[in-house]
């Protein structure tokens, strides 16, 4: 028997208590399998026939919801003759986020040409250029506006939040007060109320004609609130750098900006991977607060689809949809967070 098995055996079946609790974690799968697959696999319909799905409902899943309905699913409201753009613009950020993940690629160029593909996928999905035609930015919804605000959101925050960190452990009276009561203030309000301010209240207090595009608005609370997140994270790491090397650095003539680029952040974010990747996945599924402010992303889209009276009554398989889009983003999230800990780990080594 392999190394492997016995350490499955030993982690699982390690005693009474934990082989206790093994087999009733798989008495309950084998439950929930045995129950689950008959009703979403062998009794399902997967065609859009309405009068099929009447008659297996109880019994099996209408698959045939998202057959009929995954157009407005995925891309809300925006105009159908002209959904190629969506597809492209996320296929675009996608490729861009995949560029700035890989460590080896990690150079002022590319990311900043990787921040540009993102922002010609914005353009491409409003248009209002070359020959494109002007889409309201009311009409962008579903996956391709979740993924727009996430990963705008995420990528503008980050470097507001590293600000905010090491203004909050500044010795500077001021600037750590002014700092610290942007934190504790966006902290300590939810995310709703943040967007309901940047949407309905914000242009209240511009003058008069001004009047910011919503989407604009609400990314930018969206940035605001997950910066503030963020900031508190990234002191965390801050402070977990040892103070002797500080001052060492000092003691070598450094100045502040150079401890802070080649000691001290460096270190601090190896520490704080996972919580950090842990609030860009919070981000991610906030995304769908957004609809108390009429714009209809994944969640809001879905809503829109389940509006059809018709199809209504087969919200739950609307909803198993849209959770494993989800699941399928917050798990590759997770799973590049582990993999960038191990390297660190490696590396502190």
């Amino acid at each position: 028997m392999n190394e492997t098995s016995l350490s499955w055996r030993q982690t699982l079946f390690n005693g009474k208590v934990n082989t206790l609790i093994t087999v009733s974690l798989l008495a309950s799968l084998v439950w929930f399998a045995w129950n689950f697959l008959p009703w979403a696999v062998f009794n399902a319909v997967f065609t859009a026939d309405l009068e099929a799905c009447r008659a297996a409902r109880g019994s099996g899943a209408c698959w045939g919801l998202i057959e009929e309905k995954w157009k407005l699913i995925v891309f809300g409201r925006y105009p159908f003759e002209e959904i190629w753009r969506p597809i492209v613009a996320s296929i675009m950020m996608l490729a861009a986020c995949l560029v700035m993940s890989q460590r080896q690629w990690w150079t002022p160029l590319i990311l900043f040409s990787a921040a540009g593909v993102i922002a010609l996928s914005v353009a491409l999905m409003i248009g209002g250029f070359a020959g494109l035609s002007s889409i309201p930015t009311e009409r962008l919804g579903g996956l391709a506006l979740t993924l727009l605000l996430a990963i705008v959101g995420n990528i503008l925050s980050l470097p507001l939040a590293v600000a905010l960190a090491l203004g909050r452990t500044s010795n500077l009276p001021f600037i750590r007060v002014v700092c610290s009561g942007f934190i504790e203030l966006v902290r300590g309000v939810p995310l709703i109320t943040v967007l309901f301010m940047a949407s309905f209240m914000f242009p209240l207090f511009l003058p008069s004609g001004m009047n910011p595009d919503v989407l604009l608005r609400v990314t930018g609370g969206l940035i605001l609130f997950s910066a503030a997140y963020q900031a508190e994270v990234i002191r965390g790491g801050i402070n977990s750098v040892p103070r002797g090397q500080i001052e060492a650095a000092q003691a070598l003539g450094m100045s502040y900006w150079l401890i802070q680029t080649k000691i001290v952040l460096p270190q601090a974010f190896r520490v704080v991977v996972p919580p950090l990747v842990n609030s860009f996945i919070a981000i991610f599924k906030d995304t769908s607060l957004v609809t108390i402010v009429s714009m209809f992303e994944l969640f809001g889209s879905l809503r829109l689809a389940l509006a059809d009276p018709q199809w209504r009554p087969f919200f739950i398989e609307g909803f198993i949809f849209v959770a494993l889009i989800y699941w399928v983003f917050c798990s590759a999230m997770s799973r590049y967070s582990r993999g960038l800990e191990r390297d660190f780990a490696v590396a502190r080594r």
